[in-house]
């Protein structure tokens, strides 16, 4: 069973992956592994969008397809820091345990904070689990070995953790509480020396719920913290692990967010704990941890270890950490700040957007149309010749030669083209031939024809499009397809995702400036729409009716004002509060419209990037974007990619597809930053 917090929620960060396929997944690894060198992004990707299920799956299943052990090969393959965290991945979690405290135990000295941390905050499942996996996997008794290899009353301690019986009734005794409290008390503070038996007992064995009432008497009756007489009465390493299992009864996140910043603050970092804690968390409470780490340090998990690591090794830990608390806007004052300055940054910015293909000077369209047709006679088809006049052409010069090639050549230069080429790059030139509503039509058709329903498609284009844009699809739709694209979107999708496109799809957006006023009473439907307002403004189906009219149809500038205004007044961000309140295609819709209102470049940034990273590439985005936007913003998309990634657009189409393909979308992207 998944691990759940608060409300019942899932709080880790790595969830199961949709679609799961282990024999697919096992042939992408051994594509990333075959020949000289490996992908090693494309393995990091894999492994860390897989949560631990699916892991043992995909081993077994290279086992199967290959013959081969699934771990040996990657620490083959990988090395050093990198290689720890993602064979630590690779394991199910008891036996991660058990080889994290082999290591520990083995050598020359004992890492004992390895072993307090595990044994202090694992469950009486999770010991249980982890004594039999060291039984299994090292033919040796856990118990006898810790007996072995520390001493004293930490060597006691140890031993009554890994029993795994803490007791975990969660009716407690009043009567018991006050009794333990006396007890910690006089085996302490009251006693000449230390009657450290009195602690092993009854901070070993009693439930959590218990002990975190017993901590409170005890401050009652003693006017201290219990932390403060541990540190008092004991030392060493008893004292450091009495004081970690304190911690983990008050708070397990708490506990591990305090030992993740230790591990990266100051010189240095200790990898191995970072390590540890990344990947034994990240499918149990990994978003309490980073809640709690932003909270008590000012600072987000995902901004120090950016800050700490570096290379392949820090991009797995970032995608094992699941996003960046100082972008949220959730619970953090500061960060809600911060998103209210970048609103602001986006309402004043005055960006000129501009595309990458622009008219060619001394056009003629008679000419193009004589090398194309010339490309295209006799045996072969030169397909360099075609790419570089229609990726060089500008929209309106390509209709031109369309029109100059039927009238030279009385033939249809589509359906030239189409006989002449294949694959993507048949896709990509035509697409370009097309006008762009055209374009965007038959784009919509294909999302919405044959079994089921590309819903990122019918969201990508109508929550980006302006109304003149718009427009001109709803007619290049009905001359096409005989159909009005609203009957279409009607019969095709349904409920409140259906209300939604074919609102978008009317192209009545406001065209008009912010009104404050106005911007301050659709910020609390928002407000009131997200459930983060006590204010009531009639019944539901009302409310929600007029926030999908807020969001389908205000302008871009009143929308960037009402944005700004909910987060003056609810202290969190509008996208990140619809995740978290909304699902499905319904999230998916309105997370478009508010990050098209931000930054649209920022948006199509982002889907190009997803289209490109891990192993396959989907073509079929990356096409139309590169169609799409090719003279409207693309420049401005290529500089906010190489911003947000850290690599050039250039650079990742070239390194991820191939041939006249490649050559094409190159052409396109018009430069490398």
């Amino acid at each position: 069973m998944a691990p759940t917090g608060k409300a019942g929620r899932y709080r880790g960060s790595v969830k199961e992956f949709p679609n799961f396929n282990a024999s697919q997944d096992a042939e992408a690894l051994y594509t990333a592994m075959k020949g000289f060198g490996s992908d090693k992004e494309a393995i990091l990707d894999l492994i860390t969008s897989r949560n631990n299920k699916q892991r043992i799956e995909i081993s077994q299943a290279y086992k199967s397809l290959y013959g081969k052990d699934l771990i040996a090969d990657l620490k083959r393959e990988l090395t050093g820091k990198f290689e720890r965290l993602i064979v630590g991945l690779m394991r199910p979690l008891a036996y991660f345990d058990a080889k994290e405290i082999k290591d520990a135990l083995q050598g020359i000295g004992t890492d004992e904070k390895c072993l307090i941390e595990i044994l202090a905050s694992r469950t009486n499942q999770q010991i249980r689990n982890l004594v039999e996996a060291y039984r299994d996997a090292y033919e040796r008794e856990l118990e006898a070995d810790v007996l072995g290899d520390t001493s004293g009353h930490f060597k006691k301690m140890l031993v009554v953790l890994l029993q795994g019986t803490r007791e975990e009734d969660d009716v407690v005794s009043e009567d018991l509480v006050e009794q333990d409290a006396k007890d910690l008390l006089e085996a302490g503070d009251l006693k000449w020396g230390t009657d450290e038996a009195q602690f092993i007992y009854i901070l070993g064995n009693r439930s959590k719920q218990h002990l975190r009432l017993v901590f409170d008497e005890y401050l009652k009756i003693s006017g201290k913290p219990i932390e403060d007489s541990i540190r008092g009465e004991l030392s060493g390493d008893i004292e450091k692990l009495m004081l970690a299992v304190v911690k983990c009864i008050r708070s397990t996140p708490e506990y591990f967010a305090e030992r993740l910043y230790k591990a990266m603050k100051g010189l240095g970092t200790k990898d191995n704990t970072l390590i540890r804690i990344m990947v034994s968390r990240s499918e149990i409470d990994m978003l309490d941890i980073r809640e709690v780490f932003r909270t008590k340090y000012e600072k987000s998990l995902h901004s120090m270890i950016k800050d700490d690591t570096s290379g392949e090794y820090k991009k797995a830990l970032l995608k094992l950490c699941g996003g960046d608390d100082d972008a949220a806007g959730e619970f953090f004052p500061e960060a809600a700040q911060v998103a209210y300055r970048m609103w602001e940054l986006s309402a004043v910015a005055k960006v000129e957007l501009r595309g990458t293909v622009r008219p060619a000077s001394d056009f003629n369209a008679d000419g193009d149309g004589k090398v194309l047709r010339k490309a295209m006679k006799g045996l072969g088809t030169d397909e360099g010749a075609i790419i570089d006049v229609v990726t060089q052409r500008s929209n309106a010069q390509r209709q031109e030669i369309l029109r100059t090639y039927k009238s030279h050549f009385g033939r249809d230069l589509t359906a030239d083209l189409k006989s002449e080429l294949s694959g993507s790059l048949a896709k990509l030139i035509l697409g370009l031939m097309m006008t762009p509503a055209q374009f965007d039509a038959k784009q919509l058709k294909k999302a919405m024809e044959g079994v089921g329903t590309d819903e990122n498609i019918l969201i990508e284009i109508l929550a980006t499009r302006n109304n003149r844009e718009i427009q001109a699809i709803n007619e290049a739709y009905k001359a096409a397809y005989h159909k009005s694209l609203e009957d279409a979107l009607s019969s095709d999708t349904s409920g409140h995702f259906k209300r939604i496109l074919v609102s978008l799809a009317l192209g009545n957006r406001d065209e008009g400036g912010e009104d404050l006023t106005r911007a301050h009473e659709d910020a609390k439907v928002v407000a009131e729409s997200l459930k983060l307002s006590d204010v009531s403004s009639g019944d539901s189906t009302s409310l929600e009716t007029r926030f999908l009219s807020i969001l389908c149809t205000r302008s871009y500038p009143h929308l960037r004002r009402v944005f700004q205004e909910f987060i003056k007044m609810t202290n969190h961000d509008v996208a990140h509060t619809i995740r978290k309140h909304m699902s499905g295609d319904v999230r998916d819709a309105f997370v478009a419209i508010v990050r098209s209102v931000k930054d649209k470049p920022a948006f199509f940034a982002d889907k190009l990037y997803d289209s490109m990273k891990g192993i396959g590439t989907d073509e079929r985005t990356l096409t139309r974007i590169m169609v799409s936007r090719s003279e409207i913003d693309l420049l401005n998309i290529r500089r906010v990619f190489k911003e947000m990634h850290e690599k050039s657009l250039h650079h990742m189409i070239e390194k991820d597809t191939s041939g006249d393909y490649c050559k094409a979308l190159l052409a396109i992207c018009g430069g490398d930053d």
